[in-house]
């Protein structure tokens, strides 16, 4: 069976009858052109996985027989081959879209080694990124079991995030399912990691704790206003750590990255809670008592995180920051392209911070829009369309400027997401609040089994609606639904992305320095 068919166009062709012998040997099928108008002509009447084009030929040159080929057909991968070694010849074949360069005299394993790479380098990759996958899945499984601390549990998450980027470029359906099975496992150890441990990393009785949503400005963000340059911090809102792996590359063009960490959001993890604390420094009733006219309770009307530059004010002040500062959202895209205008106007604050929603309403928006469910289908499509739209955002340019001005950026997030799956049932009067990853309020009924309780909202540092208000959280990819209308509602909001729960998705988020290249 033929592994592809090869076009070689050469002038000499003829002395290269051993190296077309032993492809041919090797399972390729090759046909051959004395020059570049033999070659265009062979191409109109057959089809072809690659073409070798000798540079140096009689008639049209190969740069010009190759500028005709991908006139004709652009994705057709084209292998220089030239006995000139001159920077002109070489940079003129690959500003035309060569797939690769050889040096003659070329050698049968060269040619060989040039195939596999152009041809079967997915299917190489693949097989050697499921094999890699299948040794590291037992030993992955076994840090699962095993008693993991803080910085363990920050780890198996990257490889889980690692495996699932790699596994989806590798195309094996049955290997994803795999890893989504050991992700689900993971998340169910970790929400029980999290229960144990939770209330004594917030009231300070744990010797080992993280880094929290509340402790990030004072740990990681103040140590940076040593340096001479300004500090931007982005918050790009509901930003899960894949995805963020996923815009990495492109913003590597521009930015090398200095530290690639990863914080714990604060429960419930949601912007009303996890995005005040980062600002205000503070967990939430203690906003709440400390800044009472900054805090808006679930039952209260009125936009919850109106007041995030006021608290990031107070918090500056109460360490003792005396800096100038800007606080900037942006919530569409005519507020980005004017926040981009107006960047050489920050220049003189030593901290600058940026709320990007936009990842945010993505989600909401998958949720309530067709299109969109489409579009963002599961993991790998929403990572994709976060990719696209960063990709085009008055958000990128906003980095390029940064880089280009050599200010210190730091990007991260109040919080991530999940995709759920499994309903949990729950019954509530009609002040209980409508998230489906956590609900609060005093008449809620539920199997105690099935959720993480906080009895005593003081426990996890949250406001009391009511004397006997309390707090429950899904765990993993469960999602709350009422018993009324169960079966319409499971199927409406299964499969969308939520967040406000415990699972490593939504509380494992990156916090990332950028230092401009």
């Amino acid at each position: 069976m033929s592994l592809a068919s090869i076009l070689w166009a050469d002038d000499e062709i003829d002395l290269l009858k051993p190296h077309i012998i032993f492809l041919e040997q090797k399972g390729y099928q090759v046909s051959t052109a004395n020059s570049g108008d033999e070659a265009i002509d062979i191409l109109k009447t057959k089809a072809f996985d690659i073409v070798f084009l000798d540079e140096n030929m009689p008639g049209i040159s190969g740069i010009e027989t190759l500028s005709q080929i991908k006139n004709h057909y652009p994705n057709l991968p084209v292998v220089m081959i030239t006995k000139s070694e001159e920077e002109t010849i070489m940079e003129e074949a690959i500003g035309s879209n060569i797939r690769d360069y050889l040096i003659k005299p070329v050698n049968p394993n060269q040619i060989l080694l040039c195939l596999k790479k152009n041809l079967e380098n997915k299917k190489l990759i693949s097989q050697k990124t499921t094999s890699a996958y299948q040794q590291e899945f037992r030993h992955i499984g076994m840090e699962i079991s095993g008693r993991l601390n803080i910085a363990e549990w920050q780890d198996v998450y990257r490889k889980l995030v690692y495996w699932e980027l790699e596994l989806e470029k590798s195309g094996d359906e049955g290997m994803k399912e795999v890893l989504a099975q050991q992700k689900n496992e993971a998340n169910h150890v970790f929400a029980r990691f999290v229960e144990k441990h939770y209330f004594s990393w917030l009231s300070g009785r744990s010797e080992e704790k993280p880094v929290l949503s509340h402790t990030l400005m004072r740990e990681k963000v103040f140590p940076y206003f040593h340096g001479e340059n300004p500090v931007y911090l982005i918050v790009i809102d509901n930003l899960r750590y894949d995805q963020w792996k996923a815009i990495q590359p492109i913003l590597e063009e521009y930015f090398r990255v200095e530290r690639d960490e990863i914080y714990f959001g604060i429960l419930p993890t949601v912007t009303q809670y996890a995005r005040n604390a980062l600002f205000a420094g503070l967990l939430p009733s203690e906003i709440e008592k400390k800044y009472p006219k900054y805090w808006v309770n679930e039952d209260e009307e009125g936009t919850k995180n109106m007041y995030e530059g006021e608290l990031l004010g107070e918090c500056l002040k109460r360490f003792g920051k005396d800096i100038r500062y800007s606080y900037n959202k942006v919530l569409n895209l005519t507020a980005g392209r004017k926040l981009l205008e107006s960047l050489p106007n920050l220049a003189g604050n030593k901290l600058n911070v940026i709320v990007y929603n936009f990842v945010d309403m993505l989600s909401h928006a998958r949720t309530e829009m067709e299109v969109i469910r489409e579009l963002a289908e599961d993991e790998a499509a929403y990572r994709s369309l976060t990719l696209s739209w960063f990709e085009h955002s008055p958000l990128l340019d906003i980095f390029r400027y940064l880089a280009e001005k050599k200010y210190q950026v730091l990007l991260t997030t109040d919080h991530g997401s999940v995709r759920v799956q499994d309903p949990v049932k729950v019954i509530g009067d009609r002040n209980t609040n409508t998230n489906l990853r956590y609900k609060t309020g005093r008449s809620l009924d539920y199997d105690k089994r099935e959720v993480f309780e906080v009895h005593q909202p003081g426990d996890a540092f949250l406001p009391k609606m009511n004397l006997s208000s309390s707090y429950i959280f899904c765990r993993s990819s469960d999602f709350f639904a009422y018993p009324n209308n169960y079966n319409h509602y499971v199927k409406y909001y299964r499969n969308t992305f939520q967040h406000g729960g415990l699972s490593l998705e939504e509380m494992l988020i990156p916090f990332i320095s950028l230092t401009a290249k």
